[in-house]
């Protein structure tokens, strides 16, 4: 295996034997061979659309499997297996499209190249993990070429999970499908140049920026637009199920399967902006937030006592002590663990079997007591937004600070929390992501009612902050975000991330600070480029960079 997707990856170079994240090589493996399938997919399915063949089912079952390959989704060598199988249909399927199109339209058959994503065939797992061997990141000698390839196969994940989420809710759109096809095709071309592939990534950030837009879109229109809100993140003495990772969806039929049972839910990690929604303030047992972010779970869930339902990304490799307890949905899958099935159509999932647990199961232990404050989403924020433009204009406001992104275990990652307790008092911080975990309950107090901390949601939701910085750009009345006095200073982790700041980029954001390490799969002369056109920096000790971006 050579994985090196994460922020967390090996020495910072790439993991060989195992997964830092905890996968093993033979899932790593499998899911190299599931991407290399899915780009010969991509290969026949923008070729179609080329012709005219608008097709949206195939990128989205492109964008599930994308999906199932993000750091810490799922740890399972069975469904890479059967996934691998099924692209290999589908991919059958579309070629076979593709030709009967091609050949009516030009009255011979297809002729031109196809690589070998397009033509490779087997049917056994032992024919799967020889083929893997040789498919992996590594396929790509020049290391630039692999460097940008792979910074957009990476942003083509982060997009893929933000349509999924989407999808659920079933709200598409046939562009960012269509990139979706065009970014991963683009990988198997050998002509494409670095000025080519970095014109692509671009591409796929603008495409990132519509993907959460189409997110945001889903989530409000389903559950109201997030409002200001003060979440419990203490404990009530009756059993309880955990729900972690990001899906609303599952959470909402949960909520309604556990009316009146007398169990409570709580939240975790990046499912801790559910409490800012309108819909789901109706829930009297919807109680409040349990812990901290997704690498602290092994300590929590074990604290918990009940069950654990994770709905996307961010699980960890339970330990015994709990593992009985955890239950998985959707695109997350770890052996052994119990799995919810997909709804049906027209139905709900099934969460009995959480219910049922949960009726046996202690009250969760304490880990702390308090309110933590959230829903600054942009609908939130921009309803205050004269009250925010005059603070900046009289002075009171002297500057923004973006900390979102993702959090992690590194011990450098405390440098977010130091950044956040010594920024000036006449600074905001606007954060979206689990990286708020750092610094999220820390008492920075306001600036004429407007809180020092400035909490948008998820992740997708850093789609709020780019829509509050461009707000702010009109009241200025100026379209360069970089000329207002906001600052970037963002961690990542995983994939998801890696979609933000390409989005973040194709906006034209400049003087980005990024960390706590500069992801492994950045060639040196790629990074030259992001150095030298966007100003892209890593992260310095935290007096540095305040002095720096309040200055």
């Amino acid at each position: 295996m050579f994985c090196f997707q994460c922020q967390e990856t090996s020495n910072n170079t790439g993991c060989t034997e195992v997964g830092i994240c905890g996968k093993t090589s033979e899932v790593a493996n499998l899911q190299d061979l599931l991407i290399f399938v899915l780009k010969g997919v991509a290969f026949y399915a923008d070729k179609a659309n080329a012709l005219g063949l608008r097709d949206d089912e195939t990128p989205l079952k492109v964008a599930r499997d994308l999906f199932s390959t993000i750091t810490n989704v799922n740890f399972d060598p069975d469904f890479f297996v059967q996934r691998i199988k099924e692209a290999l249909n589908l991919r059958n399927h579309v070629r076979k499209v593709f030709f009967t199109a091609y050949e009516q339209k030009h009255g011979h058959p297809f002729n031109e190249f196809l690589p070998e994503a397009a033509t490779w065939m087997a049917n056994t797992r032992e024919d799967f993990l020889v083929k893997a061997q040789t498919v992996g990141v590594l396929a790509t000698e020049d290391v630039d070429i692999r460097s940008l390839r792979e910074l957009l196969i990476y942003g083509l994940k982060g997009i893929s999970a933000y349509i999924e989420h989407a999808d659920v809710l079933r709200e598409q759109d046939s562009a960012v499908c269509a990139f979706i096809m065009e970014g991963l095709a683009a990988t198997t071309d050998d002509t494409l140049t670095a000025d080519d592939l970095i014109a692509l990534v671009l591409k796929a950030g603008n495409t990132a920026v519509k993907a959460m837009a189409l997110l945001d879109r889903a989530n409000t229109s389903t559950y109201g637009h997030p409002e200001p809100t003060q979440v419990n993140i203490g404990v009530r003495n009756r059993p309880g199920i955990l729900v972690s990772g990001h899906d609303l969806k599952d959470l909402e039929q949960l909520l309604e399967q556990t009316k009146d049972t007398g169990i409570d839910v709580y939240t975790h990690g990046e499912m801790l902006p559910a409490h800012s929604y309108p819909f789901f303030k109706k829930y009297n047992h919807f109680v409040g937030n349990y812990g901290n972010a997704w690498h602290e779970q092994r300590k929590e869930f074990a604290a918990f006592n009940g069950p654990v339902l994770m709905t996307t990304n961010c699980l960890v490799p339970p330990n015994d002590e709990y593992k009985d307890r955890v239950f998985t949905t959707g695109v997350v899958q770890f052996p052994g663990l119990v799995h919810i099935p997909n709804r049906e159509p027209g139905k709900q999932k099934d969460f009995s079997p959480l219910i049922e647990m949960a009726r046996r199961c202690d009250p969760p232990i304490p880990l702390e007591e308090g309110l933590i404050s959230g829903g600054f989403a942009h609908h939130a924020v921009l309803s205050i937004a004269d009250r925010v433009v005059e603070a900046v204009r009289a002075g009171d406001i002297k500057r923004f600070v973006v900390m979102g992104g993702c959090e992690g275990r590194h011990v450098s990652r405390q440098y977010y929390r130091q950044v956040a307790e010594q920024l000036p008092k006449d600074t905001v911080i606007l954060t979206a992501g689990c990286a708020k975990y750092r610094y999220n309950k820390l008492n920075l107090g306001d600036i004429n009612g407007i809180p020092r901390i400035l909490d948008a949601g998820q992740c997708n939701d850093a789609y709020s902050l780019v829509v509050i910085a461009l707000e702010l750009a009109k009241a200025f009345d100026t379209d360069d975000i970089n000329k207002l006095p906001i600052s970037f200073d963002i961690a990542w982790y995983e994939q998801k991330a890696v979609a933000v700041l390409l989005a973040l980029l194709s906006l034209g954001v400049k003087g980005i600070r990024l960390g706590p390490t500069l992801p492994a799969f950045i060639s040196p002369a790629v990074l030259k480029i992001l150095i030298e056109k966007f100003g892209v920096q890593p992260i310095g000790s935290p007096q540095e960079d305040i002095a720096v971006m309040v200055g």
